[in-house]
C-alpha cells in the first residue's frame, strides 16, 4: 500500500472515532470515551509518523532530481507538446510546482530535469 492509500485510510479512522467519541460524550459513557480517546491518540501519533515518511521520501526524490546534470524551465510549446519532448530527451523529468515534489522541491515553473541537454 503506497503512502497516499495509508494515510487517507487513517484519516478515515480518526474521522470514525471522533463522531463515535461525540457519540459516546453525548450518552456519557465513560469506557467508551476512554477507549475512543486513547485510539485517537494512537492513530493521530501514526498520521503523524506516515507524514514524516511521506516527506522523507519526497525530500529524497528531490535531491535525486536536482542531482540531473541539466535542468531548465519549460516552454508554453513544449509543454503542450510534452510527448514529443519526452521522446526527444532521455531520461527527462518534468517537474510541476503544484505537484507535492515540485512544492518539496521549490520551483516555481514547470522545470525540465535531465542527464544531458536539451
Amino acid at each position: 500500500m503506497n503512502l497516499k492509500q495509508e494515510l487517507q485510510q487513517l484519516n478515515d479512522k480518526l474521522d470514525k472515532f471522533r463522531r463515535k467519541l461525540a457519540a459516546a460524550e453525548l450518552r456519557g459513557d465513560a469506557a467508551i470515551i476512554a477507549q475512543f480517546k486513547r485510539e485517537i491518540a494512537a492513530v493521530t501519533k501514526q498520521i503523524a509518523s506516515v507524514k514524516g515518511q511521506h516527506t522523507r521520501v519526497l525530500s529524497k526524490q528531490g535531491t535525486e532530481v536536482k542531482a540531473l546534470a541539466f535542468h531548465r524551465a519549460l516552454t508554453k510549446a513544449e509543454q503542450a507538446d510534452m510527448g514529443k519532448l519526452k521522446k526527444s530527451v532521455k531520461g527527462l523529468i518534468v517537474v510541476h510546482p503544484m505537484t507535492a515534489l515540485g512544492r518539496e522541491m521549490g520551483v516555481t515553473v514547470v522545470t525540465g530535469y535531465a542527464p544531458s541537454a536539451f
